[in-house]
Order: C-alpha cells, then structure tokens, then sequence
C-alpha cells in the first residue's frame, strides 16, 4: 500500500515538475498569428507578409498572417484581435486607415489601444482603367461637374485613406463623385480593371503592377510632388487645384500593432525581431521595388505617429460631414 501512495505522489510530483517549463516559457514558445484586418492583395496584406517573413528568422516560431476584412474603417479585425488575449500571439496588420473606425462608430475604442510599429507607406493617386475616355484628371472632373455624384469611384473602405484622399479631392476640387465602398484596395482596383467604376484612389506601390501592365492608366498624384513610374511621369494634382493644399497629403502608415497592454517582455521581443527585420537588405530591396517609403517606427514614436493621423483624420472627416462620432466625445483632441 505504501508503494502505491508513493507512486502516486511521484507521478502528481513529477507532473507538477513538468508543468512549471511550460509555464514558465519565455516569449514566443508557439506560434504567433498576424490578422490583417483589410484584403488580401492590398498594401496592408502585402506588406504585412512580408515583414513577418523577415521577423520570423529572429523569433523561434512562425508567424501566420490571415485576414479579417469588413466593418467599418476595418474594424471588424480589429475588434476580433481586441476579443483575444494580450499575451502576444495575436497580432494585427493595420494601417492608418483604422484610425477612423472610431468616429465611424466601428469601435469605441482610440488608437492608444495598439502598441504600434510602422513599416511604411506609399503615396496615392487618382487612376482609371486603360480604356477610359478620360485622359487627364481635368477631363474626369469636367464630365463629374456635368452630372454630379453620378460617377463611380472606389477607394477601399469608407474612412479609409484613400477615401479621404477622395473626399480632398472633391472639396479642394469642387466636384463630388459616387463612392464605391470595396473591402480593400485589391477590390477596388479590380472594381475599375472591370469597370464597375470609372476611377480608383489608392497607392502607387498597389498600382504600380497594374499600371505597368496596361491595365491601369494613372492621371494625377495626391501629393505636391509629382510620381515617377519606369518613364512615365505622373503630374501633382496639386499643380490644378489649389484648394487641395488645405486637406492634402495625406500619408499612409502601414504595420502591425500588439494590444498595448501586453507585457514589457512582449514588447521588447517583437521590438528587437523588428528592428533586425527593417535593417534587413530584403526590406529595403523590397521597398524600393514596390514603391514604398520605410518607416521602422515602433512604441511611443508609433503612438504619437498614429495619435496625429488619428486626430488629422477625424477632425477631416467631421468637417467633410463624414463622421457618425464626435471625435471630442472620444476625447481626440483636434490637432
């Protein structure tokens, strides 16, 4: 008798050993999952894809990126990685886009939820498919004056940044367009290759592929400056309507984030895969070929990146008439 109760309390022993480790793992001891949370195709979904290749050949894990598109401004992913643990397993591929779900109504939460880092971002344009009749901005602007809110134009979800970039467009230009909401940049882009829409607004690194294959034709970027494709120049619409300098330009902020209420070991782990990843020759390739410019902001600076553009856009859209939210009720400060 007394050898069985020995047993048995050498086995609970040594089941209680076994299960201390484990406990006591230090961050990742399994894999981690990355929820973009707009379409794949799009500039968050690629970009997201390829840091965490280069993040994975510094954690012992694998990272897994899916997608978690639809709500507003994005919102339905990141309410999904909200509902999730803080402990580091779950992240989520965002963009500077989600910075308006609030005031959207799409959670009630501020961007400060998120422990950010910024990979980068590429600038937008207005294109539309090589077919078109319009051959310059002028022209397409000229024939939405006729008939007002009649044409259609995509630019990823509402309260996106290429739906402001739109809604700039039409304030500093005085011409109002019929948006067309898709779930990512992908979708709209293919929206108009099929001609669902006579125009779409998202980045040149998303567009780039598509212009250089003749499927795209570019009119005008929403920047000061002017675009640079292989040999084709791109001209500012800033240089036709000089009412675009009061919402213009707008600049993308493409990443991740972890709830910002992980652990400090959380943190310092994801923040030293991603330095070593951003100071990697890959990314830098990478950028320059898909027309991206490099951020590698992580933290505090992330947050004070994401703080301004969620201010700038919310007060933006309030005074586009856009906005379902009182920002000041979320206590966003204008900026």
């Amino acid at each position: 008798m007394k050898t069985k109760f020995a047993l048995a309390a050498l086995a609970a022993t040594l089941g209680a050993g076994l299960t201390v480790p484990a406990q006591a793992q230090e961050y990742p001891f399994r894999d981690i999952t990355d929820v973009v949370v707009w379409g794949a195709g799009g500039g968050t979904d690629s970009i997201n894809r390829m840091i965490m290749a280069e993040m994975e050949k510094h954690l012992p894990v694998s990272i897994n990126v899916t997608n978690q598109t639809g709500g507003v401004a994005g919102s339905n992913g990141m309410v999904f990685v909200q509902n999730q643990a803080d402990d580091g397993y779950t992240l989520a591929g965002i963009s500077e886009s989600n910075v308006t779900a609030a005031v959207q109504g799409g959670w009630d939460q501020k961007f400060d939820f998120w422990y950010p880092f910024i990979i980068g971002g590429s600038p937008d344009l207005i294109s539309v498919p090589v077919d078109s009749p319009y051959d310059t901005l002028q022209e397409l602007v000229d024939a939405a004056n006729e008939k007002p809110g009649s044409i259609p134009a995509a630019a990823s979800g509402a309260g996106s940044i290429h739906h402001l970039n739109l809604l700039a467009i039409e304030k500093g230009a005085d011409v109002s367009f019929k948006f067309i909401p898709y779930e990512g940049s992908a979708a709209g882009q293919e929206a108009a290759m099929a001609g669902e829409v006579a125009l779409v607004v998202t980045s040149l690194a998303e567009q780039a592929p598509l212009i250089e294959g003749g499927k795209l034709r570019p009119l005008a970027m929403l920047t000061p400056e002017e675009g640079k494709l292989g040999e084709t120049t791109i001209p500012s619409a800033f240089d036709m309507y000089d009412g675009l300098e009061a919402y213009l330009p707008l600049k993308q902020s493409i990443g991740f984030g972890v709830a910002n209420s992980a652990s400090d070991e959380v943190k310092t782990t994801l923040t030293e895969a991603f330095d070593k990843a951003m100071a990697s020759d890959t990314v830098a390739e990478w950028a320059a070929v898909n027309y991206y410019d490099i951020g590698g902001q992580s933290g505090e600076e992330a947050q004070e990146i994401f703080s301004k553009l969620e201010s700038t856009f919310a007060y933006t859209l309030k005074e586009l008439g856009s906005t379902t939210v009182d920002p000041e009720s979320l206590g966003i400060e204008k900026p």
